[in-house]
Order: structure tokens, then C-alpha cells, then sequence
């Protein structure tokens, strides 16, 4: 994989300033969730840099629609899109969805797991599982590993988290939220710390064939991922940070654009130095610094991803 470790880039950066001077010809990735929001910015970029791009969604039609320019930037750079059906909430598309890549046997470069929902109402996939945790994580969980073998070695990984994974751990005890109160951002929390864990015992597993594998929060976009989530609470939650940000002597919140918001997951995928790199957790196009265990998520500037 080619890296620029040359440039330092932050919170800031786009997409093609991420890529600048690089070229992705011949490299094949695959990213999901590119109906809508980060996922088609992160397929046109590296498209336009050559790429050829498998984007997998749940709505093909939709996905149609909104890789428009994905395959105008690809046709005038040498790149391709490819789009495949995937609803991660039913492990029937998963595993069939799965299944036709690895019978066709081409091998990937990188994978980016970008799809996902947040704050949904209290929901079950297909397969009985709640919602975000299902969805977020699981279909996740089993798409990628049994497509792992495609994955070239000295291939990538990046799992799309977010700053939202501190509104909770894991509850292995209760994942379905069938003994305790449904809260959905906590559920959404469970869901983002657990495509973290993933992504660190996934470089745990594969980084001795050269694979490596991080877990990246975005940064706050406005995108349709935010559908479900009272507009009051998101005013409130910026009104927190920049209360905070004031307190530490910096300047107030910035929302950050599509092509900021995908930048972390590209340079996650194509620039960043592996070994650095390497089950950690990224943000702001750089490997982030551990936060103290009472940090709550309103001490976060860049807040949770919406």
C-alpha cells in the first residue's frame, strides 16, 4: 500500500487531499453502505483515483441513483463501480451477498465497512438480533470474516465507528435489551464499540500475513444517518461541546463536510503507515490519543457521528 506520511492531516482534510498524488489503478475495494452520505464520497474518491470499486447497499436502486458521479469521476480516471445487494440486517443477504464474491474469487485490496443506522427505534433484524447491534455489528461481524479470505495479504481493513461508542460498552449479558430499559443511544454505543473490538482482534488475527486492520470515527456530518434522532437533542449536544470547547480556550464546533467526513476512512485505508495504524482507533485523519474512563461524550469535540 502506498503511504504519504510526509503530509500531517487533520480534522479539516478532504478526501483528495488525502489522496492527492496518488494513484489507486488496479487496486480493488470494497466499501458498503454507498447509497448514501460518507460511503459514496469515500467510493468517488477512490474511484477518481483509480480504484475499482465493489459498493455494496441494501437498496440498489437508491445506490444507483447516488453513485451517479461515483461512476462519471471513475470512467474519467481509469476507475470502476461495481454495486452488489446487501442488507446487513438479515444474515440470509449477508451470507449470499458473501458467498457470490467468494465464488467469484477476486481479491481485495482494502475493505471499508462504512454502512450503518443510529438511534433507531427499538427493532430487531431479521434474525431476532436488536437493531443497531445487529446491523452496525454483526451483519458486519459476519460479512467481512467470511470474505476475509479475499483480503490480499498486506491488505486493510477499517471499520467506520464513531466518538458515540463512549455512551457504552459492550453488554454481553443483556445485547437484546430484553432485562433492561431500550436507550438508542446506547444501543448505538454498543454497536460502535463493538465494530471497534472487532477491528482490533481482526488486525490481532490477520496482521501476521500483513493485514492490518483500524476502527475510524468520521466526525459529525449532516447525513441522512440522523433520520431518527430529535433535532433538539443534537442542538443540545453541540450546545455541550462548545460549552466545553469555551471552557479549554477553543473555538466552537464546525460540522464537518462529506468530503471531511470520509477523509479519515481513506487515509485509514490508503495513506497511513500499517504498523502505526494497527488496531487502533482513529479520528481527524490521525491515530487518536486513549481519553481518560469518566470523559463523557459531550467532552468530545467532534461529538458523534450524524
Amino acid at each position: 500500500m502506498e503511504t504519504k506520511m510526509a503530509k500531517t492531516f487533520g480534522a479539516t482534510s478532504t478526501t483528495d487531499e488525502v489522496l492527492s498524488g496518488i494513484s489507486l489503478k488496479g487496486k480493488r475495494i470494497l466499501v458498503t453502505g454507498v447509497s448514501a452520505g460518507i460511503g459514496v464520497e469515500t467510493a468517488r474518491s477512490l474511484a477518481a483515483h483509480g480504484a475499482n470499486v465493489v459498493g455494496a447497499a441494501r437498496d440498489l436502486k437508491k445506490a444507483e441513483t447516488a453513485t451517479a458521479q461515483v461512476r462519471k469521476d471513475a470512467v474519467a480516471n481509469g476507475g470502476s463501480l461495481e454495486l452488489i445487494e446487501l442488507d446487513l440486517g438479515s444474515l440470509k443477504s449477508v451470507r449470499a451477498a458473501a458467498d457470490k464474491l467468494i465464488a467469484k474469487g477476486e481479491p481485495f485490496d482494502i475493505i471499508i465497512a462504512n454502512a450503518g443506522v443510529m438511534a433507531t427505534p427499538f427493532g430487531h433484524t431479521a434474525d431476532g438480533f436488536e437493531t443497531q447491534f445487529g446491523t452496525n455489528h454483526l451483519g458486519h461481524f459476519v460479512f467481512v470474516n467470511r470474505i476475509a479470505p479475499l483480503l490480499r495479504a498486506g491488505g486493510r481493513l477499517v471499520n467506520v465507528s464513531s466518538a458515540g461508542h463512549r455512551y457504552s460498552n459492550v453488554d454481553l449479558d443483556d445485547p437484546g435489551f430484553e432485562r433492561t430499559p431500550y436507550d438508542p443511544f446506547v444501543a448505538y454505543g454498543r454497536s460502535k464499540t463493538a465494530n471497534i473490538l472487532f477491528a482490533v482482534e481482526f488486525d490481532n488475527r490477520h496482521r501476521a500475513r500483513g493485514v492490518r486492520a483500524a476502527a475510524v470515527h468520521p466526525g459529525v456530518i449532516k447525513t441522512e444517518l440522523a433520520r431518527h434522532v430529535d433535532p433538539a437533542r443534537i442542538e443540545k449536544l453541540i450546545e455541550q461541546i462548545n460549552e466545553n470547547l469555551k471552557a479549554e480556550g477553543k473555538g466552537p464546533f464546525q460540522w464537518k463536510s462529506l468530503e471531511q467526513g470520509a477523509a479519515t476512512s481513506v487515509w485509514a485505508a490508503v495513506t497511513a503507515d500499517a504498523d502505526e495504524l494497527g488496531g487502533k482507533y482513529c479520528e481527524n485523519c490521525h491515530v487518536a490519543q486513549p481519553m481518560r474512563d469518566n470523559a463523557n461524550i459531550a467532552s468530545v469535540s467532534e461529538g458523534v457521528r450524524a
